[in-house]
């Protein structure tokens, strides 16, 4: 096995990678276990003949939904938003103005 320097940049790189899939994963169970919590509290305070098949009980999970796909995305395709190595090109570029 390969020594590893913690001052290595891939071993900088990967560490970083790993620490934004943790997230990602403590994210997922956070946004799954609320929304079971409230759709469970919704399906209590239910009247007789309701349905929880409605779009208002839903509205949270969807939206919140779209928002923990976005991150996945960010996450696990960050070249798919804004291209590949968009983070050392932008760093680059603000360098180059300093410098100017």
């Amino acid at each position: 096995m390969e020594n590893i320097d913690q001052n290595d940049l891939r071993y900088k790189e990967a560490e970083r990678k790993v620490k934004k899939i943790k997230n990602f994963y403590v994210f997922t169970f956070i946004y799954f276990a609320v929304n079971i919590f409230i759709l469970f509290l919704n399906y209590r305070e239910l009247e007789p003949g309701q349905t929880i098949w409605s779009l208002k009980y839903f509205s949270l999970p969807i939206f919140w939904g779209i928002g923990v796909v976005g991150y996945g995305m960010s996450v696990f395709l960050p070249g798919f938003l804004l291209g590949n190595n968009w983070e050392e090109k932008k760093i680059k570029e603000l360098m180059d103005k300093e410098k100017h």
